[in-house]
């Protein structure tokens, strides 16, 4: 389903082969005396014994190749690595009736995580997106976040959110649109479950509206006052809102867009079944135009009897896909172009994760926000940059050009899906949140308290009274259980030379296609 038209609105041996030639001499010297029989049988009894130590061996190996050399002769394992055992992961499922009966949160959860699997790797180091964690919480870095921060930006916030020893308690100031609020909460929930007792204290404001508000302009100057704390899913460079993953990872029901793990997996298997070559060479998009200027602009690019621009774009009529149970916009159904085209709407789209997601070419018109992984992707590597102000011409030359360099352009498709599928899987999603939680939970100088008017929070007193595909949905997302591993391990910030260095190459990326598409539209010309 394309989302683009909603809006607001084992060691080796050890080489211990056999003795010297000077020791066996000795050891074998106070038989010489003896009869040719009596050292025949000694000889015989000895190769025997030898003999049958080394089958031993053989039949105890794990690593025996084809050599004696490879055999270990002695147990390589250490007391402390024989006793390693597997944790399992432990499931919990929903006790709906226990929440039913009274009503309130069930106390069975696990409320610590107990050790982890010694056998996991506990020290794997977080994507690279994980880095802009500590760009987004700079503005509070020296002040620290105090009471009267997290109050000031309750002006636009739909919902507080307060963690006390693991549990959770919401404030509702105004609902979100659609389901927003609900799955943000709901994948809340589900990091506490994958991580009990490992979150700080916190209080925090929620905007789930798409539009930035906290601009960094208001808050300038030497007696400017600290900017409020506000969390959200996008940002752009001239606001300070808290980028934090999307409502859409637990599902989003309105137009029946599964949680991302089922999605994710419906998305892969869509690319194996029709590879880039047998693709139709051209650009696709499907969406709701009347959202944003940019996207009317983008209809122009459309096929017609005077031109070709290389692009194949579509309306996407909502009312009518709804009425027809959205039986033709299944996400994992639309893979089937060599490029696909990201443009933004009212702001960022939730779209951009499964377009790249598509092993196509991903031609994205330069955007103005961005959410919390996108500003790891690379021009030329993860997407091809499209000019918002001329997309027509650019779009063509980006067709013309991977049609001609197939291998590049397939690579390029390639290296986008393989970011989504490793670095953007469930797990790395919660480790973000984590990450991020807990770097903001450090800059509290106040001890949370309950708001007045909040209620507690659960995954059963979400889940169990949820009907349809609300429940659905929650239910294919639940978090079984404790983790048995940690989270990644978080990256260091940026140093200011290293991001000037990476804002830089991307830049430069950005200039060198720039002067691509000019030598070709001046060679067609000629």
């Amino acid at each position: 389903m394309n989302i683009d038209g909603t809006r607001e609105s084992a060691p080796q041996g050890n080489g211990h082969g056999g003795h010297g030639g000077k020791t066996t001499d000795t050891i074998w010297r106070p038989f010489a005396i003896t009869s040719t029989r009596s050292s025949a049988v000694c000889v015989v009894s000895v190769l025997l014994l030898v003999g049958a130590l080394i089958s031993t061996q053989l039949l105890d190996s794990s690593n025996f190749v084809g050599g004696l050399a490879q055999m270990p002769l002695l147990s390589t394992k250490s007391k402390g690595e024989s006793l390693k055992k597997h944790r399992q992961q432990i499931e919990v499922p929903l006790d709906c009736s226990a929440y039913e009966l009274t009503k309130s949160c069930p106390r069975s959860y696990p409320t610590t995580t107990d050790e982890e699997d010694p056998d996991s790797n506990l020290n794997a180091t977080c994507p690279e997106y994980f880095r802009w964690i500590h760009e987004d919480l700079r503005p509070w870095a020296y002040t620290g976040i105090t009471l009267d921060m997290v109050e000031r930006a309750k002006a636009t916030a739909n919902f507080r959110l307060v963690v006390l020893n693991g549990t959770a308690y919401v404030e509702q100031y105004q609902k979100a649109f659609q389901t927003r609020d609900v799955f943000t909460l709901w994948g809340i929930l589900q990091l506490l479950r994958k991580y009990p007792g490992k979150l700080p204290d916190l209080d925090l404001m929620f905007d789930c509206v798409d539009w930035p508000v906290i601009k960094s302009i208001d808050y300038g100057g030497p007696n400017a006052t600290t900017p409020p704390p506000l969390f959200r899913y996008c940002k752009d460079n001239e606001t300070l809102d808290i980028v934090f993953p999307d409502w859409s990872f637990w599902g989003w029901p309105e137009i029946r867009v599964k949680s991302w793990v089922p999605l994710l997996n419906d998305l892969m298997e869509g690319n194996q079944r029709m590879g880039w070559d047998e693709r139709e060479p051209h650009a696709y998009w499907k969406g709701n135009p009347e959202v944003a200027e940019t996207r009317q602009d983008l209809l122009k690019c459309n096929v017609s009897d005077q031109q070709d621009w290389g692009a194949r774009v579509f309306a996407q009529d909502w009312k009518k896909e709804s009425k027809a149970g959205y039986k033709t916009s299944n996400l994992a159904d639309q893979c089937v172009h060599r490029f696909k085209i990201y443009v933004e709407g009212s702001a960022w789209s939730v779209s951009e994760k499964y377009i790249l997601a598509c092993d196509s070419v991903t031609l994205l018109v330069q955007p103005r926000y961005f959410d919390f992984f996108t500003r790891s992707l690379k021009p030329l590597q993860h997407y091809w940059p499209i000019k918002p102000n001329d997309k027509c011409r650019s779009i063509k030359h980006a067709v013309d050009w991977g049609n001609t360099h197939q291998q590049e352009a397939k690579a390029m498709g390639k290296a986008a899906s393989e970011f989504i599928k490793e670095d953007l899987k469930i797990d790395y999603v919660y480790d973000y949140m984590f990450h991020l939680l807990n770097e903001y939970g450090k800059l509290l100088r106040y001890k949370p308290t309950v708001p007045k008017n909040a209620v507690e929070l659960c995954s059963e007193s979400m889940a169990c009274p949820a009907k349809g595909l609300n429940n659905d949905y929650m239910m294919e997302s639940l978090v079984k259980g404790p983790s048995v591993t940690s989270p990644c391990t978080m990256p260091p910030p940026y140093d200011p030379a290293s991001l000037r260095n990476l804002l830089s190459e991307q830049e430069n990326s950005i200039k060198q296609v720039d002067e691509w598409e000019k030598k070709f539209w001046e060679n067609q010309k000629v």
